[in-house]
């Protein structure tokens, strides 16, 4: 049985079906194509049939084990057996042995380890959706601010143009000021003129 479990024998297992795979591969490439690649020989033929003999090789030998756990722990291969782990009765014969393991507790722990899980994920996409809400919210607040800041920007711009406007009015109705009062006194003259010149008829 050994032999069974050795590289040498796991190599040669590959190394035998790789082959035959290859052959039937082979053989189907040549039902295919209608043609032959070894003229007289039937390569789907001999594939199938090296293919059946590897099945049934395969099937008498049995599965394999690459992990023996049961050596580390005696009696893991029994349903029935309370398992302890071999390192620490080796390490420590005189202390106490590990506890055995117990089915329905583990069970148990592992459902309300479940449970938590549920609802920490639970906790989790509440918190993801006030996440959201609070960031529309803010996206919406960050819009009404850009747009009252452009509409104040648009205030200021139309109250530079009105204190400009108001400066060309200063400016006109000084100028306005001025020509009245050279018109004034232009008139002012004209009716001391006219009355130096009615007084002398008097």
């Amino acid at each position: 049985m050994s032999f069974l479990h050795s590289k040498g024998f796991k190599y040669f297992k590959n190394l035998i079906i790789g082959v035959g795979a290859s052959v039937v591969l082979l053989g189907a490439l040549e039902k295919i194509n209608s043609t032959q690649i070894i003229p007289g020989v039937d390569l789907i033929t001999i594939g199938l049939v090296v293919e059946a003999l590897l099945f049934l090789f395969l099937g008498l030998i049995g599965p394999e084990k690459d992990y023996y756990w049961e050596k580390l722990y005696p009696g893991l291969d029994d349903v029935s057996s309370s398992v302890t782990p071999l390192a620490a009765t080796a390490s420590a014969p005189n202390m106490s042995l590990t506890p055995a393991l117990n089915g329905q507790v583990v069970e148990q722990q592992l459902g309300g380890m479940l449970t938590e899980l549920q609802s920490m994920s639970k906790s989790l996409g509440s918190l993801k959706a006030l996440q959201e809400v609070d960031f529309s919210g803010t996206s919406d607040q960050i819009r009404t601010m850009n747009n009252f800041y452009t509409k104040l920007n648009e205030a200021m711009a139309d109250l530079g143009d009105s204190l400009e406007d108001t400066r060309r009015y200063k400016e006109h109705m000084s100028v306005l000021n001025r020509n009245l009062s050279s018109l004034n006194s232009v008139y002012g003259n004209m009716l001391g003129a006219m009355a130096g010149v009615r007084r002398p008829e008097l």
